[in-house]
C-alpha cells in the first residue's frame, strides 16, 4: 500500500465513478473539455480561451526519510499537470495526515522535514505552497493540490494519438519492486536470504528509484508541444499497462497502444522472476505500481529520437521508445514477446 500502490484498482474505480461520469466520454466531456478519468481536470473560466488546470493526489509514505518523502510527494502531485503539457504551476496546497501514534517529538521532526522536502521540490518547479490542510489520523497521509491558470493553447490535447505514432517512456519501471525489496533488508532479512538476493544491487536500485521519484517531469512536459505529442499520461499506481489502457480509451481515433519494450531498473526484473509465477508485483504484466513515474507519450515517429535526445540532455537520464500506436479498438496490450531493457544506475 506504499506510495501510489494504495490506489483503488483501476477497473473498480472507473465503475465507482460511473455516476460522476454521465455525459463524459472517458475523460472528455460533451464540450471537449478534459474531465473525470484523466490526469487533471480542465475547468473553463469566464474569460474566453483561459482555463484552470487542477489536480490532487495523496498516498502513504514509501521511504523512511520524511524530507525525501516530501520531495517525492510534491513531484508526484505536479506530474499530473505535466502530463497535460502544462509546465508552469501557479499554486500548490499541501495535504498532511499525521499519524496519531507518533509522539510529539517524532511528529514535529517528521512534519518539519516533510515540509522542507515538499517546499524544495516546489521551489525547483518555480511554484509556491500557499496553504493546505493538516489533520491527525490513524495513518500518515501525504499529498497536495496543484493548480495553473493557462491559455487553452498551453494545454496538450491528450486524445489525438494516430496509427503510426510511437510510444515514449521517460523513466524506467520497477519502482515498487525496488522500494519493497529495500525494506526487506531492514525488516525481513530472511526473505533476502531465502530468495538468494544481492543486497548491494538492491541498495543501488533503491538509490536510483529515490532519485527518479524526486525528479520532476517538467522538462518532459516542456518538450511535449515542441515535438508534437498527441497523447500523454504519467505512470503511477495503475502501472504502465493500466495507464496505457486509460489513455487509449480516451482517444478520439480508434487506436490501440502496443507496448513492445519494458525498460526496468537493473536487477528488479531478476527479483520479479524469483516469484513462483515469475511475475512478482505484476511487473511483467504491466500493473506494478510506480510512484512519481515517467510520462508515457504518443508522438509522431519522426520526432521521437529528437525528443529522447533533448530530454536526456536536459535531465541527464535516458528515455525510450517502448511501443507503437496501431489501428484498433482503444485498448492497450503488452506483446507476448516483449523485450526487457535493464537500466543501470548512474547515481553515485
Amino acid at each position: 500500500m506504499k506510495g501510489c500502490g494504495c490506489k483503488v484498482p483501476r477497473d473498480s474505480l472507473l465503475e465507482l465513478l460511473g455516476e460522476l461520469q454521465k455525459g463524459v466520454k472517458h475523460g472528455v466531456d460533451e464540450d471537449g473539455h478534459i474531465d473525470i478519468g484523466l490526469d487533471s481536470c480542465v475547468i473553463p473560466s469566464k474569460h474566453k480561451g483561459v482555463s484552470l488546470v487542477q489536480t490532487t493526489d495523496f498516498f502513504y509514505p514509501l521511504v523512511d526519510d520524511p524530507f525525501l518523502m516530501g520531495r517525492i510527494t510534491c513531484a508526484n502531485v505536479l506530474s499530473d499537470l505535466y502530463a497535460m503539457g502544462v509546465h508552469e504551476c501557479d499554486n500548490m496546497l499541501m495535504l498532511l495526515g499525521v499519524c496519531t501514534e507518533l509522539d510529539d517529538s517524532s511528529r514535529n521532526i517528521v512534519i518539519s522535514e516533510f515540509l522542507k522536502g515538499f517546499k524544495q521540490a516546489a521551489d525547483l518547479a518555480d511554484t509556491r505552497v500557499r496553504g493546505g490542510q493538516t489533520v491527525r489520523c490513524p495513518w500518515l497521509l501525504l499529498g497536495g493540490v496543484a493548480s495553473s491558470v493557462v491559455a487553452d493553447s498551453e494545454i496538450l490535447r491528450v486524445d489525438q494519438a494516430k496509427p503510426g505514432d510511437v510510444l515514449v517512456l521517460t523513466k524506467p519501471l520497477g519502482g515498487q519492486v525496488a522500494v519493497n525489496s529495500y525494506e526487506w533488508i531492514k525488516a525481513n532479512p530472511e526473505k533476502i536470504t531465502s530468495m538468494n538476493l544481492d543486497e548491494e544491487k538492491i541498495r543501488i536500485a533503491f538509490r536510483q528509484v529515490s532519485e527518479q521519484m524526486c525528479r520532476l517531469n517538467r522538462n518532459a512536459a516542456k518538450l511535449l508541444h515542441k515535438y508534437g505529442a498527441r497523447a500523454s499520461t504519467d505512470v503511477t499506481g495503475f502501472g504502465i499497462l493500466g495507464h496505457a489502457e486509460n489513455l487509449a480509451k480516451a482517444q478520439a481515433n480508434d487506436v490501440n497502444f502496443v507496448i513492445e519494450t519494458l525498460p526496468i531498473i537493473e536487477y528488479m526484473d531478476k527479483i520479479s522472476q524469483q516469484y513462483p509465477d515469475k511475475n512478482g508485483f505484476r511487473l511483467f504484466s504491466g500493473y506494478a505500481a510506480e510512484t512519481s513515474g515517467g510520462l508515457l507519450i504518443a508522438m509522431p515517429a519522426e520526432n521521437a529520437e529528437k525528443y529522447i535526445q533533448e530530454i536526456q540532455e536536459l535531465d541527464g537520464f535516458p528515455a525510450w521508445v517502448i511501443g507503437k500506436v496501431t489501428e484498433g479498438n482503444k485498448t492497450a496490450t503488452i506483446v507476448p514477446e516483449y523485450k526487457v531493457v535493464s537500466v543501470p544506475s548512474i547515481i553515485e
